[in-house]
């Protein structure tokens, strides 16, 4: 069978509040798996994946991009000069014309800000990127994105939705639904914790089954079931859904994609000795492999 490679490519990164980001666990504890700075501020990295088959180029997640003017930039403290993703797609070289898939957890700025071209003085509307791919979406994230809640609007992208529904190219899935692509199969179920209808991406390819996890578990240190994110909508749930999802995992063997981790790109799971709770194993802080 041909060849399929999967690799993990760099998108533009940025600060947030660690105990924004840690919800209900406390300095004590989180400080220990992700340092702050002096303003309590921690490295958010945004992971994105490409899996490239014989015809197809399928990218899980754009990161945030380069969109935002510079006041924004520099309020959302988002590092890197440039779109870092377009870089890392001409490394393995790959322009954002020859993606034929486009896969997005959720549409928080985070997430979907690099599906925009970077920002330009005097420009009157943001230009969507990716001219020949399918954009495959959450529908109720979609519906979401476009009347989202006075509690999260503030991390949706004023017009994207319409953007992407004027593109022709927006496929929207649900719980259970497939791509069968040349040699890799992708099943998508639904999560709702974090924000409605978002999709985490369970990925076989050959022997290789890899979930991108969206912000189910956004990093490493979120593999602990009790940690949630003050951003999660339903934290309970977001707990029961992550339990299902790493014992699912484990039995598979599967390696977990962490689209916010700066130090662990990747890793598979194990189970404590000593607590018989599920942890990462051996984390990996890039990934690119061969099927």
């Amino acid at each position: 069978m041909p060849e399929i490679e999967i690799a993990v490519l760099k998108g533009n990164g940025m600060k947030l509040d660690g105990g924004s980001m840690f919800g209900n666990a406390p300095k004590a504890l989180w400080g220990g798996w992700m340092p702050a700075d002096d303003r309590n501020m921690i490295d958010i990295a945004s992971q994105c994946l490409l899996v490239k088959t014989p015809e197809s180029r399928v990218l899980f997640e754009t990161g945030a991009g380069a969109y935002l003017s510079p006041e924004m930039k520099q309020r959302f403290q988002i590092r890197d000069e440039g779109h870092m993703l377009l870089a890392s797609l001409e490394n393995h070289g790959l322009g954002h014309e020859d993606i034929t898939h486009v896969v997005l957890s959720h549409l928080h700025f985070d997430h979907a800000g690099g599906l925009l071209a970077e920002w330009e003085e005097g420009r009157e509307h943001p230009e969507l990127l990716f001219p020949n791919a399918r954009f495959i979406i959450g529908r109720e994230n979609f519906k979401r994105s476009a009347e989202p809640h006075f509690r999260d609007r503030a991390s949706f992208i004023p017009g994207l939705a319409g953007l992407l529904e004027r593109s022709g190219r927006l496929d929207l899935v649900r719980d259970g639904d497939r791509l069968d692509l040349d040699g890799a199969n992708i099943e998508f179920t639904e999560s709702n914790g974090h924000t409605p209808g978002m999709l985490v991406s369970w990925i076989r390819a050959k022997d290789a089954t890899l979930v991108f996890t969206g912000d189910l578990i956004p990093a490493s240190p979120w593999v602990n079931l009790p940690i949630t994110m003050g951003y999660d909508r339903f934290p309970e749930g977001l707990i029961d859904e992550k339990k299902q999802l790493l014992e699912k995992a484990l039995e598979a063997g599967a390696l977990m994609i962490y689209p916010h981790d700066p130090v662990c790109a990747a890793s598979y799971l194990e189970l404590d000795g000593r607590t018989s709770r599920i942890k990462p194993g051996k984390k990996m802080a890039e990934l690119t492999m061969v099927v």
